[in-house]
């Protein structure tokens, strides 16, 4: 179970102050922007998996896959 997982060169996280939100870091965590605003229909994230061509979370709402980096989510 990971809170924070790396792509590439970018760190991506479940938001520390919002679990619906995802941000991500290109400095090694120096700083940090917004990576996916939240969805109603996606709920709060508990664990990020990086399975190599997606992301997957696990939610309040199931488990969903990202196929763009988490940009968007859709139900696995």
């Amino acid at each position: 179970m990971s809170q924070i997982i790396t792509r590439g060169k970018e760190l991506i996280r479940i938001s520390p102050k919002d679990s619906k939100k995802l941000e991500k870091s290109t400095n090694g965590g120096v700083s940090w922007s917004t990576k996916f605003s939240g969805s109603s229909s996606v709920g709060e994230f508990q664990d990020l998996t990086d399975v190599g061509k997606e992301i997957l979370g696990t939610t309040s709402k199931g488990l969903f896959k990202s196929t763009n980096d988490g940009v968007s989510w859709s139900k696995k």
